[in-house]
């Protein structure tokens, strides 16, 4: 994979595979926090004690690292509890030796060399295959939803209304999910799945990003 310096100074990886870089090149550690870390207000939920979030395609990790960051800063003792869903080991093994500029990106790094982390009040678990299976087997509920998978022609079942459901079922009500994605498709899936969808902010480009609430119960 090749590597990339976005503007402002963080690395990023171009996918040859999927032919799409992991980050947009207005800033990749920027990009976590603006597109994923504040819009999910990981930091106000932080402040009431603990929070949960389900990372879906977790990359270099981050949106991860970067929430890791904001918790703590609001709330040292915060108890932090990330399940991060990915597919790619050749992305993982990158992982080890990128300087990110993230204060804790040491603890992202040792999740993805043993595929848990479990010190102190920070648990994060990695969980490997196809999203789409792997989060069936999760069976507790989230805060949080970073929803940053390739873009939805690259992988389109992950941005399947079928898939947003299974992500509704894992999601407290009041969770927040976002993700970089404005196609419409992809706000139509998310209406589809129950979600109430909104406008986020416009980062690195012109249109913005998309935020989808749960605001009602699901149903068992």
């Amino acid at each position: 994979m090749r590597r990339i310096l976005t503007n402002d100074g963080s690395l990023t990886l171009y996918n040859d595979k999927f032919s799409e870089s992991y980050h947009h090149i207005s800033g990749a550690v920027n990009e976590a926090l603006k597109k994923f870390v504040e819009p999910c207000k990981i930091a106000e939920l932080a402040r009431s004690g603990s929070v949960s979030i389900l990372d879906i395609c977790f990359g270099l990790g981050y949106n991860s690292g970067v929430a890791i960051d904001a918790a703590l800063e609001a709330n040292p003792g915060c108890k932090i509890n990330i399940v991060a869903l990915e597919i790619d080991e050749e992305v993982l093994r990158e992982i080890g030796d990128l300087a990110s500029g993230i204060k804790n990106y040491a603890i992202i790094k040792e999740a993805a060399r043993k595929k848990v982390y479990n010190q102190g009040n920070i648990i994060i678990k990695l969980l490997m295959g196809d999203a789409s299976q792997t989060i069936k087997t999760i069976n507790e509920k989230f805060d949080a939803v970073f929803l940053d998978p390739f873009s939805p022609k690259k992988l389109p079942e992950l941005w399947a209304a079928e898939f947003f459901t299974e992500i509704r079922k894992r999601m407290k009500q009041g969770a927040v999910l976002s993700t970089f994605s404005c196609a419409r498709m992809v706000k139509e899936n998310l209406a589809a799945a129950g979600f109430e969808v909104v406008a986020g902010p416009c980062i690195g480009r012109r249109a913005p990003i998309t935020i989808a609430l749960n605001t009602t119960c699901e149903k068992k």
